[in-house]
């Protein structure tokens, strides 16, 4: 496995771009052969050819057996990409297959826990009012 860095040996990282820095990160990844994968925000601020190949890297990483935790906002991605979901939103949402954790139902109740900082606070949708 590569992370597409040829050619680059020779340059400091501050002159790299954000794809290019994230793929030296994936590339220690690799190095350090982890059986557990932490991944904050992997994706942000990157093209979607660095995505494709990034995103690569976690598929082989998951056939392989080895567990890969990714903190991501896209929803599209998660749903194209990542078999199990936990969703949160200060608290845990739901957690299981993709498809099922992230329902309208779900998704709506971690929108509203995020748009009100109070535990109490009444939650209501332009939907429940028709």
């Amino acid at each position: 496995m590569t992370v597409g860095l040829e050619g680059f040996e020779g340059r400091s990282v501050g002159s790299l771009s954000s794809g290019q820095f994230q793929r030296v990160l994936f590339a220690r990844l690799l190095l350090q052969d982890a059986s557990v994968i932490l991944l904050d925000e992997p994706f942000t601020a990157i093209d979607a050819r660095t995505t494709r190949d990034l995103l690569q890297l976690v598929r082989a990483w998951h056939g392989q057996g080895r567990t890969v935790i990714a903190v991501l906002h896209d929803i599209e991605q998660v749903r194209q990409h990542f078999p199990q979901t936990l969703l949160m939103a200060r608290e845990a949402i739901a957690w299981g297959e993709t498809a099922q954790v992230l329902s309208v139902a779900n998704l709506r109740k971690a929108r509203n826990m995020a748009e009100y900082w109070s535990p109490d606070a009444l939650l209501c949708d332009a939907e429940d009012d028709a």
